[in-house]
């Protein structure tokens, strides 16, 4: 393998390592909007619902967060 197709390869396979990040965010919107539905439909129920939207959302970061750091991997490697 000809050594210019390597730097070309790990940039190739950052980015597509990056796209995890995606379906972390559209996880997260997807969460949040669920949230606000349910609070507008039944506003007593906000205490007992927020706890599972933080823990949702700390599932979701994390999804993206560790396919920033294979990203980086890949990239700095």
């Amino acid at each position: 393998m000809p050594s210019d197709l390597i730097p070309a390869a790990h940039l190739i396979g950052a980015g597509l390592a990056i796209i995890g990040v995606v379906g972390g965010g559209v996880g997260i919107g997807n969460l949040f909007g669920a949230f606000i539905t349910a609070v507008g439909r039944n506003p007593a129920a906000r205490q007992d619902i927020q706890i599972y939207l933080w823990l949702g959302f700390a599932l979701s970061e994390a999804t993206a967060i560790f396919a920033l750091l294979v990203s980086f991997i890949i990239l700095f490697t």
